[in-house]
C-alpha cells in the first residue's frame, strides 16, 4: 500500500503567501530569468505567469530606469549587497507604463544549491502622480512668485520711485520760497528722500540687478550690508571657493533661501548678531546662515507646515539640492542648504 507525502507546513504556507500576497513576487536567479511569478505581479503587467516564467526582468522595465536597478543588481550577484530597494516604472504587455517599489533580496538556502533573488514589486503609480504633480505646481508657484516679484520690483522702481524723487525736486523747490512754513517742508522733504530710499531697497530686494549682472557672492554680500543698516544688526559675512559663473536659477535659489533665512533669524532669533557663509566644493555650492538666538523644536517647525521652510526646501528640491535645519531652543539656528553643481569640463 502506497502513501503520497504531503509538502511540508512550511512549504504549504509559502504557496498560500505567494499566491494570495497583494505585492508582486518574483522568484529569479541570478541572470535575473523568472522562475516563478505570483498572480499579483501577473496583474500588474499584463502577463499570463506562463508568459513571465522565463522572462528576464529586463524585458518589462522601463529602458530609462534600468541603469541604476542593473548597477545594484550586479553587486547582489556579487555578494557585494544583500538586498536593495529603489522606484522605477515598469511597462505592461499592451506598452502602458506604471510605477513600483522594488524591493530586491538575495536567498541562499545553505544546501549548496544556487542562490535565488526574491523581487518584490508595490504599484505606487498614484503615489508617483501626486508627488509629480505637487512638485508640478510648486515649480509654476514659484516661478509665478518671480514674475509678479519681477513686475513689482520694475514698477517700483520706474513709476513710483520716479514720482517720489520729482515730489523731493518739488518740495526742494519750496523750501527755497522764504516761508514760515520751512522748517515743516524741510521735514516733509526729509520723510519723502526717507521713502523713496525705502523702495529702492525694496526693489532690489524682489529682483537683485546685482545678482543678475555681478553673481550670487556680490549680491548676497550687498543684501547683508543692506539688511545690516536697515535693521541695525551685525552679519558676518564670508565666501571663497565659489565658481567663476554659476546658472541663473541656482544663484536665485541661493539668493532666495538667504533673504528668508536671514529675515526669520533678524524676526524670531532675539539676537543682533548673524553669520552667513557661502562656498563652493566637493561638486556642491553650500550656503549656512547662523545664530545664537532662541532657537527653536525643528521636528515642530516641519510639522506645522510653515511656509518660510516648505518655500526654502522646496526650491532646493527643484535643483536636487537639499536643506536642514539645526536647532534647538536656546541654542541658536543655522540654516544648511546645499545644491549639486559641477563647473563643465569638471
Amino acid at each position: 500500500m502506497s502513501s503520497q507525502v504531503s509538502p511540508a507546513p512550511g512549504m504549504q504556507l509559502f504557496h498560500y503567501l505567494f499566491e494570495q500576497a497583494s505585492l508582486g513576487i518574483a522568484v529569479e536567479d541570478l541572470e535575473g530569468k523568472i522562475l516563478l511569478a505570483n498572480a499579483a505581479l501577473c496583474s500588474m503587467l499584463g502577463y499570463r505567469e506562463g508568459e513571465l516564467c522565463g522572462m528576464n526582468c529586463c524585458d518589462f522595465a522601463n529602458p530609462e530606469d534600468s541603469e541604476n536597478d542593473w548597477a545594484l543588481f550586479e553587486q547582489l550577484r556579487t555578494n557585494i549587497i544583500d538586498r536593495y530597494s529603489l522606484e522605477k516604472r515598469y511597462v505592461r504587455k499592451d506598452g502602458t507604463r506604471f510605477w513600483g517599489r522594488l524591493n530586491v533580496s538575495l536567498w541562499r538556502n545553505g544546501d549548496g544549491a544556487a542562490p535565488l533573488v526574491f523581487a518584490f514589486v508595490e504599484d505606487i503609480t498614484d503615489r508617483k502622480l501626486s508627488e509629480l504633480a505637487l512638485a508640478s505646481l510648486s515649480s509654476r508657484l514659484i516661478e509665478a512668485q518671480e514674475r509678479e516679484r519681477l513686475r513689482i520690483s520694475r514698477e517700483l522702481h520706474d513709476d513710483i520711485g520716479q514720482r517720489l524723487a520729482l515730489l523731493a525736486v518739488n518740495l526742494q523747490q519750496l523750501l527755497d520760497d522764504p516761508l514760515d512754513s520751512r522748517g515743516r517742508i524741510a521735514e516733509l522733504q526729509k520723510r519723502t528722500a526717507e521713502v523713496a530710499a525705502d523702495i529702492q531697497s525694496l526693489s532690489h530686494e524682489l529682483h537683485s540687478s546685482q545678482l543678475q549682472f555681478l553673481g550670487i557672492g556680490a549680491a548676497a554680500k550687498s543684501f547683508c550690508q543692506e539688511l545690516q543698516t536697515q535693521q541695525k544688526v551685525k552679519i558676518d559675512f564670508r565666501t571663497d571657493g565659489l565658481p567663476a559663473a554659476l546658472p541663473p536659477d541656482i544663484s536665485l535659489c541661493l539668493f532666495r533661501v538667504l533673504q528668508e533665512s536671514l529675515r526669520n533669524a533678524t524676526k524670531h532669533s532675539g539676537v543682533r548678531h548673524f553669520e552667513v557663509r557661502l562656498w563652493g566644493a566637493s561638486g556642491e555650492i553650500h550656503l549656512t546662515v547662523s545664530d545664537s538666538g532662541v532657537g527653536f523644536d525643528s521636528e515642530a517647525a516641519s510639522a506645522s507646515g510653515g511656509l518660510g521652510l516648505i518655500s526654502m526646501e522646496e526650491r532646493l528640491k527643484m535643483l536636487n539640492g537639499t536643506f536642514s535645519v539645526e536647532s534647538r531652543p536656546k541654542h541658536g539656528t543655522t540654516i544648511h542648504a546645499r545644491i549639486p553643481f559641477s563647473p563643465a569640463g569638471d
